[in-house]
């Protein structure tokens, strides 16, 4: 299957001299929900508006749907639904003359009946008729997605869609990106909490100082890069490790009073079994064991982690 989005050799200087993009390459899926992480600054939101055409590229080729975003911009940005992190909407307007008008900017005729559905799916029904200053931040954001959804893009974009937002929206808003994907939409999304991708996204990219340093299926990036570890809690403390362990990756805690001991559950030997033995020889005993696995957050801060 053709990727819905080609990226080859992005790259974008700004006239003050800051490299925001440095030789970019990626490929999206259609259908899939792919979550963009990466620190502030990162370059995350310039390739976003460099793909929606807002921002034009110093280098490098766009695809969307296999139109080229510069020579074919129009029938590139159809395909398009952008929910920025900045709110944009006529405050004076209503909320329905406002998702309506989006609509009408695309070419598109009339269909109150799709207008309608966005609205009830968004829970805003109810505010159709009120005129968008008078809402909360909450139901401003609402606004945006649907005026995003209003011309039925193929791909949607969700730039940090649910940073400040209550718990209610961010629950509504990624039972809507299920939906979207169940329908075929394509859904690309950025955010800080990175909870969020862990448990929607399909597969993660991390970006950081403008280059894609990582793509992975997100369950083959846990398995590759997720560690276990294995906590001991000792009956009596430990002053050191004996010499007799000094061939397992341990390390005291709590004042001597764990052991945790790291290992790649995916491996045919954890050594675990190795490591229990060699504690009832050197006579330590434990009472409580608890394993953990690395969370996805962990796996970002150490990919994006500056060297020592």
């Amino acid at each position: 299957m053709q990727p819905i989005i080609s990226i080859a050799g992005l790259s974008k200087t700004y006239a003050s001299g800051f490299r925001a993009l440095k030789q970019v390459s990626l490929e999206i899926r259609q259908g899939e929900i792919f979550a963009l992480l990466g620190p502030n600054g990162a370059g995350k939101t310039t390739l976003i508006s460099i793909i929606c055409s807002t921002v034009r590229p110093s280098a490098g080729t766009v695809r969307v749907g296999g139109h080229d975003i510069l020579n074919d911009y129009r029938s590139a940005r159809t395909k398009i639904g952008l929910v920025p992190q900045e709110l944009l909407i006529a405050a004076f307007e209503s909320v329905w003359a406002t998702v309506s008008f989006t609509r009408g900017l695309f070419g598109l005729k009339a269909d109150p009946a799709h207008i309608e559905k966005v609205l009830k799916d968004l829970s805003l029904w109810d505010k159709k008729d009120d005129k968008v200053i008078t809402l909360s931040g909450g139901m401003k954001r609402r606004v945006m997605i649907a005026k995003a959804l209003a011309h039925q893009p193929e791909i949607l974009f969700l730039d940090e869609p649910t940073a400040g937002v209550d718990v209610e929206l961010r629950r509504d808003m990624w039972q809507l990106v299920r939906n979207l994907r169940a329908v075929g939409v394509t859904i690309i999304l950025t955010t800080h909490y990175i909870d969020e991708a862990e448990e929607m996204a399909d597969r993660i990219g991390v970006i950081n100082k403008g280059e894609i340093i990582l793509v992975e299926d997100k369950a083959e990036l846990m398995r590759k890069l997720g560690r276990k570890q294995m906590t001991l809690h000792l009956q009596e403390k430990l002053a050191g490790l004996p010499p007799a362990l000094s061939s397992h990756r341990l390390e005291l805690a709590a004042g001597g009073a764990e052991l945790v001991y790291t290992y790649d559950s995916e491996t045919e030997r954890t050594g675990i079994a190795a490591l229990l033995g060699d504690l009832a020889a050197a006579g330590i005993g434990f009472k409580d064991i608890q394993t953990k696995q690395s969370s996805l957050e962990e796996i970002f801060v150490n990919l994006v982690r500056e060297p020592t």
